[in-house]
């Protein structure tokens, strides 16, 4: 079994550099369509079998450009939603930034997984809604030759990636998670293992 761990296109958000992680008006630009496209290109040849998605609108019309390649519906799961911000959503301004860099500092270089922005999410709380998620599928597939598609978020998955894959760390990231960038993992001996990462 793969896993296919794949970023949403550029979105509005990310151009007018909003904060924007609930239920974000958001969605892709002209650019972020055509790297959705060229990824779903790319991808042809592998024998998707399902494609789970974020709720946010960015991912769900970058799973509607590959759902249309691969004509599989897509589930919606709030297992992969970007982690939410609390009282920093729908901000652009430097000092919002600034507080959104604290939290993931917080979290990535004083491992103070309890810290969250008000009304947002700790760390602890994004490993508990996504780590059971990948248990779930991996278990349930665990001897069927599936090829799975989860379309996601940069800060999701540079969080949780290191912790779900056997052979990254989390400097692995260092320089981000980039538009419809994807990490290829195969589960080997009930361990999933990074094998590519392209886009």
């Amino acid at each position: 079994m793969k896993l296919y761990f794949v970023r949403h296109g550029e979105s509005e958000a990310n151009t007018r550099h909003v904060i924007s992680n609930r239920e974000s008006p958001f969605g892709l630009t002209t650019l972020g369509k055509r790297q959705a496209a060229e990824l779903a290109e790319s991808l042809k040849s592998i024998p998707m079998t399902s494609i789970f998605s974020s709720p946010i609108l960015r991912a769900i019309e970058t799973a509607e450009i590959l759902s249309q390649k691969f004509q599989l519906p897509i589930q919606v799961t709030e297992s992969l939603r970007e982690y939410d911000c609390g009282i920093l959503e729908d901000k652009s301004d430097q000092a919002s930034w600034e507080a959104h860099r604290t939290t993931y500092q917080e979290w990535t270089l004083r491992q103070n997984f309890h810290y969250k922005p008000e009304g947002g999410e700790s760390f602890l709380d994004i490993q508990n809604r996504f780590l059971p998620f990948i248990e779930k599928i991996t278990n349930e597939n665990l001897y069927v030759d599936n090829h799975i598609l989860l379309i996601g978020h940069g800060g999701l998955f540079t969080l949780m990636l290191p912790l779900v894959l056997n052979n990254i760390d989390k400097d692995f990231f260092s320089n981000g998670f980039g538009h419809t960038q994807c990490v290829a993992a195969e589960l080997m001996s009930n361990r999933l293992v990074m094998i590519s990462t392209f886009g």
